[in-house]
């Protein structure tokens, strides 16, 4: 089915396809994105499945409400019509929107629970809240559209955290070796005029770091800005959470299918993995992680970090 939309799904084939997932089943996409994996899983069983969808951009649930209306006229040769059901929620809190949904889902566990731990093109390139350094926009980075009173942005990091704390995070969440310069460069500047823009904190970034590091493969504030998004949204510590619960909401030979795309994410999964493994709760069927083929690297560059994790709970 066409879509307008600009994000490319990332080891679609590969992530579905070992999910194993039966006619029947409860599938839980934690990071519904634009529903690419979803709509896969669908048109896959023929719509017999039920399909949950969690995410914590409005906008994102808007985008797959659209993509997904098809879905939900099909029939497997039977008269069928597919569950669809989508929340405004972090995956951190599985268990709540699961027992919440159990009297619609008939039980209060799931079968399938998919993470695709990328940010979404679309919400990359169009969201207006600060992910890239490519636009000039107000420096948010914060996955929800519609702020409340104290959720965290981007803009109140740098402009009133410590200047060893702003190091910290570059260099722990970004794996940033000019952390502490950039850190510097951020306190100085602040003391003049407080940042406010992406394009602001391009241009510390730029002129704090030596200049065949401005001159290199990877842009200078891809590190620091990805510090950022996951300080803001506090991702690390919901993956932890959210792998927890998900594993607990899982029926026996349920699975977990999860997408990373740095080093700190695939360490935090692979190490549960292995500790649910050693425990004998689950069976890693990911001996090795599945990374994209030299033509879906081609095809889309920004899918040349995933890696796919999948465990089978026994």
């Amino acid at each position: 089915m066409k879509s307008d939309l600009i994000h490319t799904t990332v080891l679609l084939h590969e992530s579905i396809d070992g999910l194993d997932i039966h006619p029947g089943d409860i599938y839980l996409d934690g990071t519904l994105g634009s529903a690419g994996h979803m709509s896969y899983a669908l048109e896959k069983m023929h719509g017999d499945i039920t399909v949950v969808g969690l995410d914590r951009d409005v906008e994102a649930l808007e985008r797959s409400e659209q993509r997904l209306s098809p879905y939900k006229s099909m029939a497997n040769g039977k008269v069928h019509v597919p569950k669809i059901i989508l929340r405004e929620s972090s995956y951190g809190d599985i268990d709540k929107v699961v027992n919440e949904l159990a009297s619609e889902l008939g039980k209060d566990k799931i079968n399938r629970f998919m993470l695709d731990l990328g940010l979404s093109s679309d919400q990359f390139e169009t969201s207006g809240r600060g992910f890239t350094f490519k636009n000039d926009e107000p420096l948010l980075m914060t996955f929800k559209k519609n702020l409340q009173e104290g959720d965290l942005t981007a803009q109140q990091i740098v402009n009133t955290w410590e200047e060893g704390n702003i190091a910290d995070i570059i260099f722990g969440y970004g794996e940033e070796k000019y952390s502490r310069r950039i850190a510097r460069a951020i306190v100085n500047y602040r003391e003049k005029k407080a940042i406010e823009t992406t394009s602001e904190l391009v241009e510390i970034i730029t002129h704090s770091v030596p200049g065949f590091y401005r001159r290199g493969r990877l842009h200078p504030a891809t590190r620091t800005f990805q510090a950022l998004r996951i300080a803001v949204n506090d991702e690390l510590n919901t993956l932890k959470k959210g792998l927890v619960k998900g594993f607990e909401r899982l029926e026996k030979g349920g699975r977990i299918a999860v997408i990373s795309f740095h080093s700190l994410e695939d360490r935090i999964v692979k190490n549960f993995n292995k500790e649910k493994a050693d425990a004998g709760e689950a069976i890693i069927i990911t001996k090795r992680p599945i990374v994209p083929t030299e033509k879906e690297v081609l095809d889309n560059p920004r899918s040349r970090s995933a890696k796919l994790r999948i465990l089978e709970k026994k």
